[in-house]
């Protein structure tokens, strides 16, 4: 299976939306973006797709919104993660909310412990 890339548009947007929070930090994944917070992943681009990781009744929200389960590999969907309903670009005030929604949800998280370096 090869991995969605998303547009250089798709990526500027996603830059606009997330917060300048000292805590978070944007780094590729696959080919694609993604936003991190304690080690913690709490939104990312997947092609053209936008992600967010909410809890359960934010994503019956997105999901009633138009917006659908994160799955990568089809008939597997990421547990806490929904796909934006398409057009996310173009309501940046509302993406932003719910990146910002993600961000808060994700903070409260244990933070990750970062692995060993192997040697």
């Amino acid at each position: 299976m090869t991995m969605p890339k998303p547009s250089e548009n798709a990526k500027a947007a996603f830059q606009k939306l997330v917060p300048p929070d000292p805590a978070v930090t944007t780094r590729p994944m696959f080919g694609n973006l993604a936003g991190f917070v304690n080690g913690n992943m709490f939104c990312g681009l997947f092609g053209e797709d936008l992600f967010v990781r909410v809890s359960v009744d934010d994503q019956a929200k997105v999901r009633k919104q138009g917006g659908r389960p994160f799955e990568p590999m089809p008939g597997r969907a990421m547990t806490g993660y929904v796909v934006m309903p398409a057009g996310w670009q173009k309501k940046p005030d509302a993406t932003r909310a719910w990146i910002v929604t993600a961000l808060s949800w994700s903070r409260a998280l244990p933070a990750k412990e970062k692995k060993a370096k192997k040697k």
